[in-house]
C-alpha cells in the first residue's frame, strides 16, 4: 500500500461513509491528519494519509470469539 495523502472526498470513500463523518473524527481528533497552510493556522484544506486510515480501521477492529458451545459470539 502507497502512503499517498488522500482528501477528505477521497478518504471518505476508502472509508465507505460521508465526508461529514471523516471531518468530524478530524475534529475529534480520531483520526491523523495534515493540515496545509501556514504553521499554526485552523483553516485550509486537510489531507490524510492511507496509512492513517489503516490505523483508525485496525483500532475499531473487533475480534471474533467462539466459545466451547459452538456459537460464535463478538466482543
Amino acid at each position: 500500500m502507497s502512503d499517498r495523502p488522500l482528501t477528505v472526498s477521497q478518504a471518505a470513500e476508502q472509508l465507505g461513509t460521508g465526508e461529514r463523518f471523516v471531518r468530524r473524527l478530524v475534529a475529534e481528533r480520531r483520526i491523523e491528519f495534515i493540515r496545509l497552510g501556514p504553521p499554526g493556522s485552523t483553516r485550509g484544506p486537510i489531507r490524510i494519509r492511507e496509512s492513517a486510515i489503516a490505523v483508525f480501521l485496525a483500532a475499531g477492529r473487533v475480534e471474533v470469539v467462539t466459545p466451547r458451545h459452538g456459537r460464535v459470539i463478538a466482543r
